[in-house]
């Protein structure tokens, strides 16, 4: 048995940092600091899946806010 063959089988879970970018993580592993469960868990293929129809807009939360703010207020 190749890689390739044992990463199929494995279990995976979507996980999102603060800045609201999202991965993907082995189900049983405990999470990377600054990242949170996503809810989703699956296949390597059925979590990506999962990334590719939610996170639509892949700035930063922390520069979409900037952006959505009126020009020449600066925080």
């Amino acid at each position: 048995m190749d890689r390739n063959e044992k990463e199929d089988r494995a279990l995976y879970k979507v996980v999102m940092n603060q800045e609201g970018q999202y991965s993907i993580w082995p189900a049983d592993q405990e999470n990377p600091a600054g990242w949170e469960d996503a809810g989703n868990s699956g296949s390597k293929e059925e979590c990506l899946a999962h990334i590719n129809e939610v996170w639509t807009d892949m700035r930063p939360l922390s520069l979409r806010e900037k952006m959505e703010q009126p020009a020449g207020k600066a925080r």
